[in-house]
């Protein structure tokens, strides 16, 4: 049976994640409180009321090569961000509501150069703003895991990032859900369609634990990918095949509900035969 394996939101763009139960679709489309903070280069982005009405670059994964350095923690009851040096042990916390400043100034040394950590309304910092949450399927970080000796499947959630993980069902189920005129599922009465396959950047390449990079990765993924794309994939949905996670959308209609781990997945007949 298709069901929720695992959820996931990631409070900080680009830091660690924050592993969820239950969590609602907010009135941006997406999860409550996923990726609502962001480190941001002071000089390239307008604030109005702690809304932003342009956004420059933004400092994640991306641009910082050594996250993996330090581990962070975040209390959406109390904003209460706690962030612990991998080989020192050091800890630092702070409080979002009061001390926004103060961690900046942390996440200034730490990156480089100056830093803005703000805080943003739904649809917060993702990368797509108007679509929902990311999809993957366990089977498919099982078999992305298999192509490198040097991946476990943790650390393929780890470097994928996604918000929700599927049990129950094949490698690259997620990817029926792609196409012209893609179809969708349903999880606790909520509507999620595909929206795109989700391209890659350089953060699956580095090891979660010490940032070291996979030799030639985009290119033997990219070539395995290809190689086991499944019967029901459509080719010209990618672009490339440096790609892996389904993008979704959620239909305002459906704002304001709740998914649980242990939802079960309702997909038209079709689909499932």
């Amino acid at each position: 049976m298709a069901h929720i394996k695992n959820l996931w939101v990631y409070p900080i763009k680009g830091l660690d994640r924050m592993e969820v139960d239950s969590i609602t679709i907010n009135e941006g489309g997406t999860f409550e409180g996923d990726r609502q903070y962001a480190m941001l280069d002071p000089n390239e982005n307008k604030v109005i009321e702690d809304r932003f009405d342009s956004v420059g670059k933004t400092f994640n994964g991306k641009e910082i090569d050594h996250t993996h350095e330090v581990k962070s923690e975040f209390d959406p009851d109390t904003d209460r961000l706690t962030l612990r040096m991998r080989e020192s042990g050091e800890t630092y916390t702070f409080d979002l509501t009061t001390e926004r400043e103060e961690a900046s100034e942390w996440f200034s040394d730490f990156v480089g150069e100056p830093v803005k950590l703000r805080y943003r309304e739904p649809p917060s910092f993702i990368d797509r703003p108007k679509l929902g949450p990311s999809v993957i399927s366990t089977k498919t970080l099982e078999e992305l895991a298999s192509w490198f000796d040097e991946m476990t499947v943790e650390g393929a959630r780890i470097r994928l990032r996604p918000n929700i993980e599927i049990g129950g069902v094949p490698a690259f189920w997620e990817d029926r859900f792609l196409g012209d005129d893609p179809s969708g599922f349903e999880i606790n009465g909520i509507r999620f369609e595909g929206a795109e396959a989700c391209a890659r950047c350089v953060v699956p390449s580095r090891d979660p634990d010490t940032g070291k990079p996979i030799d030639d990765f985009q290119q033997r993924f990219a070539k395995y990918r290809e190689e086991t794309l499944p019967e029901w994939a459509p080719k010209e949905a990618f672009e490339h095949f440096f790609t892996i996670m389904l993008i979704t959308d959620i239909p305002e209609a459906d704002y304001g509900g709740t998914i649980n781990v242990g939802d079960e997945i309702h997909v038209s007949e079709e689909l499932q035969a």
